[in-house]
């Protein structure tokens, strides 16, 4: 039988990835520690450093320009629910 593979999920992988940029500790020592293999980390770690970029850029992506358009139907939905709580009969 094979072993399962494990998956880590994004914060343990960003956790590891700036454990690893900080040099603090060489990167097999990590690898160590969290039971994962060395060339694992520098992958994340090559990976955080490449992504950081991102976090500081000033355009904002479209997915929050969708919500808020989203979001501010919500409150004129609920502006008019306010106004007209019921049905007006003709």
């Amino acid at each position: 039988m094979s072993k399962k593979r494990r998956q880590h999920n994004p914060e343990f992988k960003a956790k590891i990835g700036l454990e690893a940029m900080k040099g603090i500790e060489p990167v097999h020592a990590i690898a160590a520690k969290h039971q994962i293999h060395p060339v694992q980390v520098r992958q994340w770690k090559k990976e955080v450093a490449e992504r950081l970029p991102e976090i500081f850029a000033r355009k904002p992506d479209a997915e929050a320009a969708d919500a808020k358009a989203r979001e501010d139907e919500l409150y004129r939905k609920i502006g008019r629910l306010v106004l007209f709580p019921y049905p007006c009969s003709p």
